[in-house]
């Protein structure tokens, strides 16, 4: 099997963990014994490009006439059976599904945000929630908010992106949605059931979970939609050291905030930005992993990574997260729900049931994205974790391990392969 993977990969300089998703499904095809043609761009490209090529870079993410002439001169060499894109901003352009498509390539998108709709792709604005441009034809406000790069400009051109290829993201063949929550936006989109396709991503396995350490992990991009603020506030409603050791891992914006709250506190450690081998051995060092978006996050990854480590996890109750620890009731297996797994492993919650507010799910819990809700779920967490350290390692290995995922990827490519394109 042939397969372009296509993706436009982000700045070095701001660490991307798509670009690191692509790395590795790229390493895990080859090692199956799956041909893969990377058609790669990178965004660092942009400061060294030729005068005339700059002033081409306005319309990139609506055409890329050089991406296209690539891309073409590719699949007539090769012949692919599939491309697979990532991310097309802004040097590939979403234009490339339709020469895959007059090249009679079916083309799989694996989608990492809601840059259907959103020109930011979050989905959040000046600190809260935001779904103002879903299903207008123009994104004016993302316009008027200077959404995209704080630029009005920068955002008028992703709008009109957004309103041109409409019809273009309708016709991809398949779509990978990380999570039930990226299957929800799809559907809500227009795409039907039968070109949706729920595969999140995997991390490598770190062998077997080591003993739980103590006290909490959060580590993310410090910036307000990951939520650190929150966290903050919810850890300083309990006395210093009735939770053990909170570690706090990244960098970013609120960096300043995190710092301090380390000199304040003894029990909040700021750990900087952590190498592959820091992760895992702060995942280790702690017995929760803390996920406190504030935002309807996609996937993010440290909830795979705590889960391989058999370190259950404390998340807000928005976009993926839900389905990552298990607490997703409608999409999870039969006997897999909250009910069911609150009464399994009910001695490893305390032994009561759960406060209200709090919900119990496979492998760790959720709240409402609120201090309170947060403080409270705190030491039900804590106390609970040695009861979910089986099931969260469970998890991972059953839905989450490459072997598993990169079957599962592969499984896409064969079906539609053998199906007629715009299906």
């Amino acid at each position: 099997m042939r397969i372009v993977v296509a993706h436009n990969r982000y700045r070095e300089a701001q660490p991307s963990g798509e670009n690191t998703i692509v790395d590795s499904e790229i390493a895990q095809l080859t090692a199956a014994g799956v041909e893969v043609l990377p058609f790669i761009r990178s965004s660092d490209e942009i400061p060294s490009m030729s005068k005339a090529a700059k002033a081409l870079l306005p319309i990139s993410p609506i055409w890329a006439p050089r991406a296209q002439h690539d891309l073409s001169r590719l699949l007539t060499e090769h012949r692919p059976d599939v491309l697979h894109l990532h991310n097309p901003y802004p040097l590939i352009s979403p234009w490339v599904v339709r020469t895959a498509h007059r090249h009679g390539v079916p083309v799989v998108q694996t989608v990492h945000n809601y840059r259907q709709v959103c020109s930011s792709g979050i989905y959040f604005r000046d600190g809260v929630i935001c779904q103002d441009c879903k299903g207008r034809a123009l994104g004016v406000p993302a316009i008027k908010h200077r959404c995209y790069r704080d630029s009005a400009v920068q955002s008028a051109l992703m709008a009109t992106t957004l309103a041109v290829h409409r019809g273009t993201w309708r016709s991809v063949d398949r779509y990978i949605a990380l999570t039930s929550a990226i299957a929800d936006h799809l559907r809500d989109y227009g795409i039907p059931d039968e070109r949706i396709v729920v595969k999140p991503n995997s991390v490598p396995d770190p062998g077997r979970p080591v003993p739980l350490g103590d006290g909490f992990l959060y580590m993310a991009r410090l910036s307000p939609e990951k939520g650190v603020d929150l966290l903050l506030d919810a850890w300083r409603r309990h006395p210093v050291g009735a939770l053990g050791t909170l570690r706090i891992a990244g960098d970013g914006e609120l960096r300043p905030l995190v710092e301090a709250a380390a000199a304040e506190r003894s029990d909040v450690v700021y750990l900087g930005q952590l190498d592959r081998a820091g992760v895992q051995a702060a995942v280790e060092a702690s017995a929760v992993v803390i996920v406190a978006a504030m935002w309807h996050d996609v996937l993010p990854t440290v909830i795979i990574e705590a889960l391989a480590s058999g370190r259950p996890v404390l998340g807000t109750a928005l976009g993926g997260i839900p389905y990552l620890v298990g607490a997703d009731a409608p999409h999870e297996p039969a006997g897999t729900g909250p009910a069911e797994i609150a009464s399994a492993v009910a001695g490893g919650a305390g032994g009561s049931a759960m406060p209200a507010g709090i919900g119990l799910g496979e492998a760790g819990w959720v709240v409402a994205p609120e201090p309170a809700a947060l403080a409270a779920a705190l030491p039900v967490a804590r106390a609970g974790a040695s009861g979910l350290t089986l099931a969260a390692r469970a998890r991972y290995e059953r839905i989450f391990h490459p072997d598993v995922v990169t079957k599962q990827l592969i499984d896409i490519y064969a079906g539609l392969a053998r199906t007629p394109n715009h299906v």
